[in-house]
């Protein structure tokens, strides 16, 4: 098989991982796992296992003195606020809600790019950003009673405030990916993430009655914690190795559908006419932020 055709498959997966990932997640939190304690587990697991992978590589272990400042503040966009505000609001809201927020992050990253670093807004990128603005204020104004959402509004804040986070991290993490290697990068960035979130989430982890999760929990745990933190991470770093970021991030698309089809199927989340106007007004904005001329 050709590289480029595993490539393929490996970005593909990675997105089907994490459009199930947002089912999985109401399934655990916070019904048998709160949300932060939800999240030491993660950090905790993705961050050794970063480590075991560090033994492989022939690079330097500690990053330069001058580099830790912008380092912890990547991990605490990249990771602390990020996965925190994820998980939280996801526990909150629907898995469609969550899903169709998660796709205007190109939107919020086209925002920071703007001010912090004089990207160019186009006609047609000013358009998108009003579409997806429109979109994502659509669905956080949207009232529903069914399906597993006990504070919706909330919650899509949150999933709102969680992209906004992840774009100021997709931007101020490249300069270090051009003196680094990703994997350099992502650890150290979960590594001092961790220092953060495994105090603030410790007495939810010990509370969890771990002895008492039958073999479907802990498959569903596992599936959050490996599954869609660590291996859907190699599976995007591969695609990017041999893909352009473009066909990478085409895939993202695939997300709010596959994670639309899951969630009516069983948690019986409702499609809504709401749902399906934003999640047109959010699909025509990141389309159009990222359409080149």
């Amino acid at each position: 098989m050709k590289p480029r055709t595993i490539a393929h498959i490996s970005v593909l997966m990675a997105n089907i991982i994490f459009a199930l990932n947002y089912s999985v997640v109401k399934y655990v939190s916070p019904a048998l796992l709160k949300p932060f304690g939800l999240n030491v587990a993660r950090v905790l697991v993705t961050t050794s296992l970063f480590w075991v992978m560090a033994a492989f590589e022939k690079t330097a272990l500690l990053p330069r003195r001058k580099d830790l400042p912008l380092l912890v503040i990547c991990s605490l966009t990249g990771v602390v606020i990020n996965q925190l505000l994820f998980i939280k609001g996801l526990s909150m809201t629907y898995s469609t809600h969550a899903s169709l927020m998660q796709l205007s992050t190109p939107v919020m990253i086209t925002i920071v790019a703007f001010f912090f670093l004089g990207e160019r807004i186009t006609i047609l990128k000013a358009i998108g950003l009003l579409l997806g603005i429109s979109g994502s204020t659509l669905l956080i104004m949207s009232k529903e009673h069914q399906g597993g959402g006990t504070h919706v509004m909330l919650g899509n804040i949150l999933i709102l405030l969680n992209a906004i986070s992840y774009a100021f991290y997709f931007v101020l993490v490249k300069p270090l990916m051009s003196q680094y290697t990703p994997l350099q990068v992502i650890r150290w960035v979960f590594t001092l993430g961790s220092m953060v979130i495994i105090p603030l989430g410790w007495s939810e982890f010990i509370e969890a009655p771990w002895s008492a999760f039958s073999m479907t929990d802990m498959a569903a745990i596992s599936f959050i914690v490996l599954g869609a933190t660590f291996f859907a991470y190699l599976f995007n770093m591969h695609g990017l190795r041999h893909l352009k970021a473009s066909a990478t991030g085409s895939y993202i698309y695939l997300q709010p559908i596959i994670a639309a089809v899951v969630a009516m199927l069983f948690l019986s989340e409702p499609f809504t006419t709401a749902k399906a106007v934003s999640g047109m007004l959010i699909f025509s904005g990141v389309f159009l932020v990222n359409l080149r001329s």
